[in-house]
């Protein structure tokens, strides 16, 4: 991965952003870097009631990267996944165009995002390549198409 050479605010740093070498879509190397970012993210989880932790890390066809953790609440509702967090911040910032999200959680399989998630993802960023991780070295990745066959969008309205 490198670094941009256009500077960044320290905010941007804070906010989980990073840039990466801009190109199609992500290479085997590109998604390992994606995935170490999101077991980064991982470590930041606030899962107090589930002891679940996951990070994500969702990259744009430019090449930034913004991460998310999940963030539980004891009102379980509340709760935001990483995804769901990545991709808010991501808007948030002005970020559109995503080509890739590499998600990481420490379960006896991999763990693909979960339903809100999944629409959430397709809203805003489309048919995406899904890069699923585990803490022992393990991966996957699939197309959200083949997660969400049938998405509802503008399309059904």
């Amino acid at each position: 991965m490198r670094k941009s050479t256009r500077s960044r605010s320290a905010g941007a740093a804070a906010r989980g952003r990073r840039r990466t070498k801009p190109g199609g879509g992500p290479t085997r190397s590109m998604l390992a870097a994606m995935a170490a970012l999101a077991r980064e993210a991982r470590d930041r989880a606030q899962a107090p009631y589930s002891r679940f932790r996951v990070g994500a890390a969702l990259k744009t066809r430019t090449g930034e990267i913004v991460t998310g953790c999940n963030i539980e609440n004891a009102s379980y509702g509340l709760t935001m996944c990483a995804e769901r967090v990545a991709v808010f911040k991501a808007v948030s910032e002005g970020l559109r165009d995503f080509d890739s999200i590499a998600v990481v959680a420490d379960s006896k399989r991999l763990s693909p995002p979960c339903g809100p998630c999944r629409q959430i993802l397709w809203e805003y960023c489309g048919d995406v390549l899904v890069h699923m991780s585990d803490l022992r070295g393990r991966s996957r990745s699939v197309r959200l198409s083949d997660l969400l066959p049938m998405p509802f969008d503008s399309g059904n309205l």
